[in-house]
């Protein structure tokens, strides 16, 4: 009989865990470390073009490749996810600071931007090389994109897009939940499972990954890479 596959989810977002828990998903956690900013730059300076979606799908590669060069990933599937905000053309990802928050909020209200979750899957299991530390920093040694060697892994990657509809909360609303802290870290300043759900007006496709990742997308890269995703239920989700 052959071992179940394993997989492992390239993020410490509290958010895609618990999404990934209550689809009856099993999994491990090994979080990235790569430098978000200087893997868009690194892009940027090699040539490609970055929009909003774009950068979403790498930094979702980048996440996933890091994990995935590691020795506690051989054999496993790795996901890498990354959310990024669009309004009006402009990437926004996390704020970090209440001013900037603030600032984005008021800049949002009453209006519709389109939230860009990128997940991408790499098998582990078929790499012929890796890198000694980090993908990003072995550009001098292959020759892939951001220090990938080409060829060196089967991936399969989606970029689920949805439309965020806000309503009109108050400068006074606004500015109590920025110093919440809670948008602080989520790409666009809002978390639709937490306090910003009331100022939300509506969702046009996938929440799950508006959240943070798709099970339904997860199913599609899985079955790409010729597996599936009732492999990873949990033995309760298997007998329902």
């Amino acid at each position: 009989m052959s071992a179940q596959p394993r997989l492992i989810l390239a993020s410490a977002s509290p958010s895609r865990r618990q999404i990934l828990l209550d689809a009856g998903i099993e999994f491990d956690i090994v979080v990235s470390e790569v430098d978000e900013r200087a893997a868009v730059e690194a892009a940027r300076e090699a040539g490609q073009q970055v929009g909003p979606a774009e950068e979403a799908l790498l930094l979702a590669q980048t996440k996933a490749e890091d994990v995935a060069s590691r020795p506690e990933a051989r054999g496993a599937f790795v996901l890498g996810c990354d959310s990024v905000f669009e309004l009006d053309g402009t990437a926004y990802g996390k704020p970090y600071e209440v001013d900037v928050a603030v600032a984005r909020w008021q800049q949002m209200r009453g209006r519709t931007g389109a939230l860009h979750t990128g997940h991408f899957l790499v098998a582990a299991g078929s790499a012929t090389s890796t890198a000694q530390h980090s993908w990003l920093g072995s550009a001098a040694l292959t020759s892939g994109p951001l220090g990938v060697p080409e060829g060196s892994l089967a991936s399969a990657e989606e970029t689920v897009s949805s439309d965020i509809t806000f309503g009109q909360p108050s400068d006074e609303q606004i500015r109590a939940y920025c110093a919440s802290g809670e948008p602080l870290h989520c790409a666009g300043a809002f978390t639709l499972e937490g306090g910003a759900a009331e100022f939300i007006d509506r969702v046009d496709g996938d929440r799950d990954a508006v959240i943070g990742v798709s099970p339904a997308a997860l199913g599609r890269l899985l079955e790409r890479l010729g597996s599936t995703i009732k492999d990873f239920r949990t033995n309760t989700t298997k007998d329902a």
